[in-house]
């Protein structure tokens, strides 16, 4: 997949015959309502000859529209194209989401990105799409724009999975709330941060010790608590996968906040492992909520306990009883 970081970059690479079939949206997540609008813009782009774009934005308009709310993503840009990617896309155009960008009204959007940069045949998007300054056009005006463009709109329902519709903001809350299988159901994959080991943790070229620390992690987070989780160290040849137990918190046993992300790995083995060492974090399960006790001693025996039901658990994952690991 290719990727253009601006409308110009887009418009110098592409051939003014081949014509595109575009989705526009955030795609926090790249969960299953934005992959059932992606399989149709591929089969369209294969069917007309033409390109399958998506088009995201960065930051997140939420932070410059509202920037006094606290939104942290479930996917990073990096993470979003990585999976954006997968599914197969032609190529993923990301905007600069700055005032001057904002300001745009509709009909500048769908006349000079839409139509004149990408050439635009068909537009999928979401029964409840907004764009232009202050979100003032919606899915009908699109379609009118389109036939004033010369491209095609194609509104979509909503996936409703659970009872509710699939979305970005649900899974954010059921991810906070720690219900990683309702997570998962809505996402099409377990939840899971990529990050790098945390600094100043004497991480030498041969790592001994089975318990690893994440770097300081901006996105969203599990609630506070005690998770079955895989770690992936490295990447390519040289990555390895361990299962373990992971406690997302404050570690109150220990008296003063000090939060961490700090996994505890079965089946340890010493590895090359340095402060720069890409690492993916999978939540698979909830043990529990972070609590204090009254000695380390007490916090060993539960640690013990942890590892036990974490253990049962990817036992029946092996034996097909329980949820697949992703």
């Amino acid at each position: 997949m290719k990727i253009f970081r601006s409308l110009s970059e887009f418009a110098q690479a592409h051939n003014p015959d081949l014509r595109t079939v575009v989705t526009i949206g955030n795609f926090d997540g790249v969960h299953r309502g934005h992959t059932m609008v992606i399989e149709s813009v591929r089969a369209r782009a294969e069917k007309l000859g033409a390109l399958a774009v998506a088009v995201t934005f960065d930051p997140h308009p939420v932070t410059v529209l509202r920037p006094e709310r606290e939104l942290r993503q479930l996917t990073p840009l990096d993470e979003k194209l990585r999976l954006l990617e997968a599914t197969g896309l032609d190529a993923t155009l990301v905007l600069r989401f700055d005032d001057a960008l904002r300001q745009t009204t509709a009909r500048a959007f769908a006349e000079s990105v839409l139509r004149d940069a990408m050439h635009a045949i068909e537009v999928h998007e979401g029964e409840n799409f907004r764009f232009g300054h202050g979100a003032e056009a919606d899915i009908a005006s699109l379609a009118q724009l389109g036939h004033e463009c010369a491209f095609e709109v194609r509104a979509w329902n909503p996936l409703v999975l659970r009872g509710s519709p699939v979305s970005s903001s649900r899974i954010r809350k059921l991810i906070a709330a720690g219900a990683l299988s309702q997570a998962r159901a809505l996402l099409g994959r377990s939840f899971s941060v990529r990050s790098t080991p945390a600094h100043g943790r004497g991480y030498g070229s041969k790592y001994t010790v089975p318990t690893v620390n994440l770097a300081p992690y901006s996105g969203l987070l599990p609630e506070n608590g005690v998770y079955i989780t895989t770690l992936r160290i490295g990447e390519g040849a040289f990555e390895r996968t361990f299962r373990g137990v992971t406690n997302a918190g404050n570690r109150p046993t220990f008296g003063a906040d000090s939060f961490a992300v700090e996994s505890f790995l079965f089946d340890f083995e010493p590895l090359e492992l340095t402060e720069s060492t890409p690492l993916e974090l999978t939540f698979l399960a909830r043990l529990r909520a972070e609590q204090r006790f009254e000695s380390p001693e007490a916090l060993k025996a539960q640690i013990l306990r942890d590892v036990q039901k974490a253990q049962r658990f990817f036992a029946l994952c092996d034996a097909g009883i329980a949820h697949p690991l992703r």
